[in-house]
């Protein structure tokens, strides 16, 4: 019996929960590899794989999030993409002096769903309608359709989070509202197909991610706010 219920509990850990928001997407893409497979049944095995991804891009895994006070864990999973300093975007309010700001590129393939960096206050909250330009451009940051959040801590310290759609990306989603108090790791929103997902730290706070990394979004310390090292040397092999 114990065998048995290993067996199952290994199997079951195998299968990843999906987010609601996708049910519809994916019964639409069923339905339509149905049809296709009753016009042609090449073009139905097509829509069956089309499916398959559908259902793997809603997937919504449990993360471990590490809970240290002063650690700034990842918002998405992807590619870090930039870590440079610049003067944050007007709509977050965070003033005109200069913060480390940490971009993630979301491809298709990587999990959606959206984390809060630090525990903290939604204090702000705002949505502006762009473009869809390729969300790996620097410009995407300014021209593309965003959503800003600024998430501020217990010590004060306030974090700009901003959701960017890309070219495939059609839809920001949003779970929270201003004055909504978040625990670090906890899913805040989804970007469907495609985007990017830039963080702006504190003042004079250094990156612990190099260009080139992959984040785990819930995961992956992207900074530590209780640490005085310095912005971190790697090298791609």
């Amino acid at each position: 019996m114990t065998d048995n219920h290993n067996l199952i509990d290994t199997i079951r850990s195998q299968f990843v929960p999906i987010h609601p928001d996708g049910h519809r997407f994916i019964a639409a893409f069923a339905v339509g590899s149905l049809v296709l497979y009753w016009l042609s049944e090449p073009l139905g095995w097509i829509g069956f794989i089309a499916t398959a991804w559908c259902v793997y891009f809603f997937r919504d895994p449990e993360r471990v999030t590490p809970l240290r006070e002063g650690l700034v864990i990842a918002p998405a999973d992807g590619r870090v993409t930039a870590v440079e300093k610049i003067v944050p975007p007007a709509e977050l309010e965070l003033g005109p002096e200069p913060r480390t700001r940490i971009s993630i590129f979301l491809s298709v393939f990587d999990v959606h769903i959206n984390r809060v960096p630090v525990a903290g206050t939604i204090v702000k909250s705002h949505y502006v309608p762009g473009l869809f330009l390729n969300a790996e451009l620097d410009k995407a940051s300014e021209d593309n359709e965003r959503m800003c959040l600024v998430v501020e801590t217990e010590a004060g310290d306030r974090f700009g989070v901003v959701q960017i759609a890309g070219l495939v990306a059609r839809r920001i989603i949003t779970f929270v509202s201003e004055g909504q108090r978040l625990g670090t790791g906890e899913r805040f929103g989804l970007i469907r197909f495609g985007s990017r997902v830039d963080l702006y730290l504190p003042p004079d706070q250094a990156a612990l991610v190099a260009v080139g990394q992959i984040a785990v979004g819930g995961e992956t310390v992207l900074a530590d706010t209780k640490s005085v090292e310095g912005a971190r040397d790697a090298r791609r092999e």
